[in-house]
């Protein structure tokens, strides 16, 4: 299936003021507590690169890779851990950073395996909350925005591998 069209959905200004407000929020939240960023790739890596930069309590970052997606637009329900964290979470807060939350499913298996490492707490920061998609009870801590419907594109999100470049959030007519 082909892109048909894009339209803006949030522009890059706008995405840099939300990221700019939650990580203030992070900031005020995590003082004085050690934070571990986790970022969920690929997906979220542009995200989680410029919220890093506003985070100003020395937060240590890593990474992981879950694949639950393939190559279409719907969660699969099946998920393979294909890159783990490389850093002890024992007794350390952990944020996991997100691109989209939607069925739940990615991120109650990386809560779940966060947690069984030891971390003193897990929230969870996604570019882009789509709740009423939500299969499983997951919550998002920092939310950047809110989509109703529609497929979305860009700032990191892609298709098929495609259009992750793109500086906005645009919804994709597929």
């Amino acid at each position: 299936m082909q892109v048909k069209s894009l339209s803006v959905q949030y522009s890059a200004e706008e995405i840099d003021q939300r990221v700019r407000f939650l990580a203030a929020q992070i900031n005020s939240d995590y003082q004085d507590k050690p934070l571990v960023m986790i970022c969920v790739l690929k997906g979220a890596f542009m995200f989680f690169s410029d919220l890093v930069k506003h985070v100003t309590v020395s937060p240590e970052v890593d990474f992981v890779r879950v694949a639950s997606y393939g190559m279409g637009t719907s969660s699969t329900k099946t998920i393979s851990f294909t890159k783990d964290v490389e850093i002890s979470l024992q007794d350390k807060h952990v944020l996991l950073v997100e691109d989209v939350v939607d069925s739940g499913q990615t991120m109650q298996f990386l809560i779940a395996q966060m947690a069984a490492r030891g971390a003193a707490s897990l929230k969870v920061a996604a570019l882009v909350d789509k709740h009423e998609r939500r299969e499983v009870a997951v919550q998002v801590d920092y939310a950047g925005f809110y989509v109703q419907e529609g497929f979305i594109v860009g700032y990191g999100l892609d298709y098929a591998e495609r259009y992750r470049e793109l500086p906005a959030i645009y919804v994709a007519e597929l």
